[in-house]
């Protein structure tokens, strides 16, 4: 049987700390929720795309060389291989992350 996800619903029971889980998948893809009230350490994914959709809030990711802001309704995609780091640019922040399934993710020193 298809059955509909609630992402709403989820994010709305996530409400202290950090929260990040599969919904789905597509063909070799997840489709992560994260629901952040703090940063995410510093990270990059070597073989895989990550593409944020903001949902709820504002989600500001850092990169060695700038920093973007995306708001609710936006989403941008990070290549593979390049470091960041997430965090809300408020008090919360909801959103969808598509990402390889099981892909590596390397942590990484806040300086290059």
């Amino acid at each position: 049987m298809t059955q509909a996800i609630d992402f709403a619903a989820i994010a709305d029971a996530a409400r202290d700390g950090y929260m990040n889980r599969v919904l789905t998948s597509v063909n070799d893809h997840d489709v992560h929720i994260s629901v952040m009230d703090a940063p995410f350490r510093w990270h990059v994914h070597p073989a895989s795309d990550e593409t944020f959709v903001v949902i709820e809030g504002t989600l500001v990711i850092e990169f060695d060389d700038e920093t973007v802001e995306l708001h609710a309704g936006q989403m941008l995609t990070v290549p593979a291989g390049k470091r960041h780091c997430t965090r809300p640019g408020g008090a919360r922040s909801v959103n969808l992350t598509v990402e390889k399934k099981d892909c590596e993710t390397v942590f990484c020193d806040a300086h290059a």
